[in-house]
């Protein structure tokens, strides 16, 4: 009973941002559970995550796109679902972090942030989610299907010198609930998860800075950084049938930070 809950076995998931961190470490996690994955990148340069998913045992097809171009993010699912592929599951991984002062902050800084962090997830969320409602129920998960976008502790908080950041994190929890409003009860799920501070390049500025980073782990009562494997478990939950009255929320995965 326990396996089938958290059974992706046969299911294909749509993945952003899975070349590297957390991305990386849920598309492999997702194949763990038995999905096949579409990685969603930038290039085919990038080949460690398609290795890692077929030595499990799964398939991994690669399409290229660029999230901070719109109209190629609104080709992006019409192409896979030509190629013939069914997608069960969304994850929204993807995304960028641009530091300055407020004051300060260019106009083309601030739109490349949101390109990428709300106006690629919402087209996504968008153009996926509509070819999930036409698919039947999967005996698999009990629904049609199930898209998970990755908002922050920045959804909930300011930040410092990351206006557009926590604008675009903003805009993803209160999109997530828009759309799970609708297709909730028409077999679609849709949630976030909130990631804490974890050991990733974009946290590289945080790393450096010994004094932040100090004060920041001090204040974590997991006692560490999060691990991008970390977000494997929450993601799997989120797509199975585990999750399945799970809907419109924003799931913090943080060691206790915002508990405390």
């Amino acid at each position: 009973m326990t396996d089938a809950l958290f059974s992706l076995r046969g299911e294909t998931a749509l993945i952003t941002g899975g070349t590297r961190g957390i991305g990386q470490s849920v598309a492999i996690g997702l194949a763990e559970a038995g999905a096949d994955i579409i990685l969603a990148q930038r290039s085919t340069a990038s080949t460690e995550t398609k290795t890692a998913v077929e030595a499990l045992g799964r398939k991994a097809y690669v399409y290229t796109v660029d999230l901070a171009n719109i109209s190629d993010v609104a080709g992006l699912v019409p192409k896979i679902v030509a190629d013939g592929h069914t997608i069960r599951i969304l994850v929204n991984c993807a995304g960028v972090q641009i530091r300055h002062a407020p004051e300060a902050f260019p106009d083309s800084d601030y739109r490349a942030v949101m390109g990428v962090n709300a106006d690629a997830v919402f087209a996504l969320c968008r153009d996926a989610g509509a070819h999930m409602l036409s698919l039947p129920v999967s005996e698999v998960t009990g629904r049609r299907g199930s898209i998970v976008n990755y908002a922050s502790l920045l959804s909930f908080q300011g930040g410092l010198n990351v206006p557009a950041y926590a604008a675009s994190k903003g805009a993803v929890a209160q999109m997530t609930k828009g759309f799970a409003n609708s297709w909730a009860g028409r077999g679609v799920n849709v949630n976030a998860i909130a990631p804490g501070y974890i050991s990733t390049d974009m946290n590289e500025a945080l790393i450096a800075d010994k004094e932040r980073a100090a004060s920041i782990s001090a204040r974590i009562p997991a006692g560490r950084w999060g691990d991008p494997d970390d977000f494997k478990g929450s993601t799997v939950f989120l797509a199975s049938k585990a999750g399945a009255y799970v809907s419109g929320h924003t799931l913090v995965v943080d060691g206790g930070w915002m508990g405390r």
